[in-house]
């Protein structure tokens, strides 16, 4: 049988989508290290009640900081101090609707106060909500500090350019210069520099900079993820294999290691792609990247039914993806099930009428269940779309074939021959003797 398309390509194109590398989280968006050493300027006097509060805070002891707090404020609810350290309390408690809720007030008590900005802004960026962080450290960075915590606005613009990389990697590259401003460089600094190049297309730049990462730590887990996403995305697959190797041995349950891993033997035809995603997946059965991959090495592996059966369970959640219904579809070829698979990559190309594979399918099947214009009105679109291949040239000439067409018929037998390098032997033996049969 005629294979129009191979999961194996799939592989390393899914891994590049893959989400689950740890160090694009907030490295360093926890709460300021103290209410005392968080406020930027102090009164002249903090009432005494406030100060036992911020006594205890600095010794962990939460619920007398709370107690005196919330007694404080039943007679002083606009007291903006009060309220930040309240909202620190809660935060540290992990209360974090509470602590938003508590650095909002203080806020209201004081627009200016450039703690209770930061806090909420680092808390909602941990909350994973930016659009709503943003705002808070953006005006974070326009208040003023105090002197003795200058560093902290420095945080605030570490943490902006966290949320910038995926919007805005320039802005993020801006962000990041003006904590340099403040601070020294840190091990995330570098490290957020070499992935924004990464992500705008910078990629010696970003390889140098992981590179000189791992000279200085060469335990650094991200760093070594992302030197391998750039060798992947380069097609340097061996020399990836080793670093990845030595990688695990630090960390063999690192899912995004391990993915990459899978993605590298996979593209190297490597038989333990399939046990190390099995693995994977076993650990983490709901991430649909990781499903995805295996799948397409259970395929390539000659599994269609359990490849199909991962796929059709991701359908369940993303019933017009066309890349799913695709794989989908080549599954049903192997297992037989022609008219389905027609249908199915029917209705793929309903839904991406730009997808090559799925007119590649769709042609295909059309061929097996005798319907030759069908074929053909496939292939032409196609060929919008992607360069002609033996496989496809064989079926233009079956087709015409099949509608009498000789002429047509005959010239894509020949072109198909001259195109197909002895690697279809049956398609090649039929050619030649239709060519006979037609005179040409």
């Amino acid at each position: 049988m005629l294979r129009l398309n191979s999961h194996a390509s799939l592989s390393v194109a899914i891994l590049l989508s893959v989400c689950c590398r740890a160090h694009q989280a907030f490295p360093q968006t926890g709460a300021v290290s103290s209410s005392t050493e968080a406020h930027s300027t102090a009164p002249p006097s903090v009432p005494d009640e406030v100060a036992a509060a911020e006594a205890a805070i600095a010794g962990s002891n939460w619920q007398t900081a709370e107690a005196k707090l919330r007694l404080w404020l039943t007679s002083h609810p606009a007291d903006g101090r009060a309220l930040f350290d309240a909202g620190y309390v809660a935060d540290a408690q992990n209360r974090f609707d509470d602590a938003a809720a508590l650095y909002r007030r203080a806020i209201a008590a004081d627009p200016k106060s450039f703690e209770a900005h930061l806090s909420l802004g680092l808390l909602l960026a941990r909350q994973g909500k930016p659009d709503e962080a943003r705002p808070e450290l953006a005006a974070a960075t326009t208040l003023d500090p105090g002197e003795a915590r200058p560093e902290l606005k420095a945080r605030a613009w570490r943490a902006l350019g966290q949320i910038d990389r995926d919007s805005s990697p320039s802005q993020a590259s801006d962000d990041l210069l003006q904590a340099l401003k403040i601070t020294p460089e840190t091990p995330a600094d570098a490290l957020l520099a070499a992935e924004l190049a990464e992500q705008s297309g910078q990629l010696h730049t970003a390889e140098t900079a992981y590179r000189r990462i791992l000279a200085k730590e060469p335990n650094s887990l991200p760093a070594d993820a992302g030197l391998a996403h750039i060798l992947i995305v380069r097609k340097q697959f061996s020399e990836a294999e080793t670093l990845l190797r030595a990688a695990l041995a630090q960390a063999p349950n690192d899912p995004t290691l391990n993915a990459q891993l899978a993605a590298v033997l996979a593209a190297q035809d490597k038989a333990e792609a399939l046990p190390v995603l099995q693995k994977l997946h076993a650990a983490h059965p709901d991430d649909p990247a990781i499903a995805r991959m295996l799948a397409a090495v259970l395929a390539d592996s000659g599994d269609y039914a359990g490849a199909d059966r991962l796929d059709l369970h991701l359908l369940v959640a993303n019933p017009d993806d066309p890349e799913l219904l695709v794989a989908h579809g080549q599954n049903l070829v192997h297992e037989g099930a022609l008219a389905q698979a027609f249908a199915v990559f029917d209705r793929a190309t309903k839904i991406d009428p730009a997808s090559a594979d799925a007119w590649s399918g769709l042609a295909f099947t059309a061929s097996r269940t005798n319907r030759p214009d069908v074929t053909l009105h496939a292939l032409t679109i196609r060929s919008r779309y992607a360069p002609e291949n033996a496989s496809t040239l064989f079926l233009w000439a079956t087709a015409y074939d099949s509608l009498h067409q000789k002429e047509q018929a005959a010239a894509y037998y020949h072109r198909f021959l001259e195109a197909v390098g002895g690697k279809l032997p049956n398609q090649e033996w039929q050619a030649r003797q239709r060519l006979q049969v037609l005179g040409k």
